[in-house]
């Protein structure tokens, strides 16, 4: 580990612990004039919006700052509901973000709120493992070491057809997620940091057949792209993972049905809580900053060091998981899509989710 440190604190200080200011992709957003502003329910003062549209033209995705989006609403994509439930929505054909063939219609936090003076990448809009070779420097700056994200929801569709069924996203869709943060200056430094993986990515998924459909995470190991063990390490909650075909039955989760979830980084520890009515609560904890798995294994595949060196945040709404592009990796399952969104509804082309909380803060110590 003093390697890391000696190397990162000459370099990663270059990141600029104070940032200048930045601009933002939004001006497509248009204010919302009606109660279904999501904003007017839930606490969005630090949280930006990705949505599955181009409504500027620009040929670039849209996304909602903290400002605007404290009176915004899209009556296909993001609105609360009868019941004051936020609800979120995509296609499976949509523009999509740079590096990704999937459409989102998914929240990412910004500790800065709508302070855009700082930094998207700075230290101050993220948090850090206490491992972390600046940890002490950050802290005396305020910076956040580890937080908590808490959240309930509803899985209200996902996608019903899929040209590769077999592949594991298929039928899926991500409902909240850690992301470390992609950073060419960290990758520089050939720490095996920097590469913008996710530490946890929560999924729902239903076969069209099935009852009930099951709830999982995934962990990827933190490794540059063209790695071929960077893949995704799938944990159980309720029902199967993703590569599991069987029908869960009675230990899975419906379409409609609630339940929520915890992600409490702590120092270096993420744990993880998953709750639902008449269902056993499910946890687990998992050290960031090395090399062994959920099960107290050693993953000698994975970073030695973890996600020791990243900066992270947390996103969360409906990573729609059917991407329409066809090819030869895990990924892409060529879902069908039109672009047209009452087309695509109609024949159940899309994802949608309902939350009934989301909440972020500091981490709290687990007993």
């Amino acid at each position: 580990m003093q390697s890391i440190k000696a190397v990162s604190v000459l370099s990663i200080v270059a990141t600029a612990l104070i940032a200048c200011s930045s601009t933002t992709n939004s001006e497509s957003a248009t204010a919302s004039t009606n109660s279904s502003i999501p904003a007017e329910k839930f606490d969005l003062s630090e949280w930006k919006i990705t949505l599955p549209m181009d409504g500027d033209g620009d040929g670039k995705i849209d996304e909602i700052d903290v400002k605007e989006i404290q009176s915004y609403s899209h009556p296909d994509y993001f609105y609360v509901n009868a019941d004051g439930h936020m609800v979120f929505a995509a296609p499976n054909k949509a523009i999509t973000t740079s590096g990704s063939s999937n459409t989102r219609s998914e929240l990412r936090h910004q500790l800065r709120g709508s302070n855009t003076k700082i930094k998207t990448k700075a230290p101050q809009n993220n948090f850090y493992l206490l491992a972390h070779p600046l940890s002490d420097r950050f802290e005396r700056l305020g910076v956040r070491i580890g937080g908590k994200m808490e959240a309930s929801l509803k899985v209200d569709h996902v996608a019903t057809r899929a040209g590769h069924p077999d592949k594991p996203p298929a039928y899926s869709v991500v409902v909240g997620q850690i992301h470390a943060g992609k950073d060419q200056k960290i990758i520089d430094l050939g720490l095996g940091f920097g590469w913008g993986n996710e530490p946890i990515k929560i999924y729902y998924k239903k076969f069209p057949h099935h009852d009930k459909g099951s709830v999982f995470w995934n962990y990827e190991r933190n490794l540059p792209k063209d790695d071929p063990n960077r893949t995704d390490i799938a944990y159980p909650v309720w029902g199967n993972t993703w590569e599991n075909p069987a029908e869960p039955g009675d230990k899975g989760i419906a379409l409609g049905e609630e339940f929520s979830y915890v992600i409490n980084v702590h120092n270096n520890i993420m744990h993880l809580e998953f709750t639902a009515k008449d269902k056993p609560t499910v946890k687990y904890s998992i050290d960031l900053t090395n090399n062994i798995d959920a099960y107290g294994k050693v993953d000698e595949f994975d970073h030695p060091a973890g996600y020791t060196g990243d900066w992270n945040y947390f996103k969360a709404g409906a990573y729609n998981q059917c991407s329409t592009k066809d090819a030869a990796g895990g990924w892409y399952t060529a879902c069908p899509g039109t672009g047209d969104w009452q087309t695509d509804k109609a024949n159940g082309d899309y994802v949608q989710v309902t939350f009934t909380k989301l909440k972020v803060g500091e981490s709290t110590p687990v007993k």
